[in-house]
């Protein structure tokens, strides 16, 4: 059996389960503690981190890598373009989200509202939830930026760089952190995004002791 193993609120495992969905590639979901640092799911990935995806007798590890994998090794339907440049920039975005807007964003917001709790480590910084609030604003211009120049992300075609953005909304949204009325747009893109069915084993996902607002699984929002 194919097994991904993962943690609901992770945008990483997100991403590789839009990727699987996507793919109609069917896994058994195991959810991971990651950070207790358990012997066994060190074992699978000597990095400590989620996700982690067995295909057959394989364990692969790095939501970048996984994903990439999933496009050579099942190219129908594709979420990378044919072309280097279109590529170029899909890869650029991916990059983008799991990087840079996680760093600023995600990071500071769900791991403060979310994670410091789950993980036993304290009481929120505000510091860090003020800096997270900043930088998604400026972030959610930026893809709006891009959104009114192109029917997705990285172009014409949906592409892993909008499941990349997806599943780091996604994860915020769960807590009320985007500001939907910012940008018509994006606020569409979003939509078309979670009415996939790809979307909806994710918007089923429940964290205890956080529930997630009204319009979170609401595909009209």
């Amino acid at each position: 059996m194919n097994r991904l193993y993962h943690f609901p609120l992770s945008p990483f495992s997100r991403k590789v389960r839009l990727s699987l969905a996507e793919k109609r590639i069917e896994v058994e979901l195991v959810e991971e503690r990651y950070w207790e640092q358990d012997s066994d799911f060190l074992r699978r990935n000597p990095a400590g981190k989620v996700p982690v995806l067995r295909l057959g007798n394989k364990l692969l590890s790095e939501s970048a890598a996984i994903c990439e994998y999933l496009e050579e090794t099942h190219p129908n339907p594709p979420l990378m373009p044919r072309d280097a440049d279109s590529r170029f920039e899909v890869r650029r975005l991916v990059g983008w989200f799991d990087d840079k807007f996680y760093t600023e964003c995600t990071q500071k917001l769900l791991g403060e509202r979310v994670f410091r709790k789950v993980m036993g480590t304290g009481y929120p910084d505000s510091t860090n939830v003020k800096a997270g609030s900043r930088a998604m604003r400026l972030h959610l211009d930026y893809m709006t930026h891009l959104l009114e120049h192109r029917r997705w992300l990285a172009g014409n075609e949906m592409s892993l760089a909008d499941f990349a953005a997806a599943a780091q909304l996604s994860c915020l949204d769960y807590i009320s952190d985007v500001d939907w009325n910012r940008s018509e747009v994006l606020k569409d893109w979003y939509a078309k995004i979670k009415s996939r069915p790809a979307f909806r084993s994710l918007l089923a996902d429940q964290v205890p002791g956080f529930l997630p607002p009204s319009h979170y699984a609401n595909l009209d929002f």
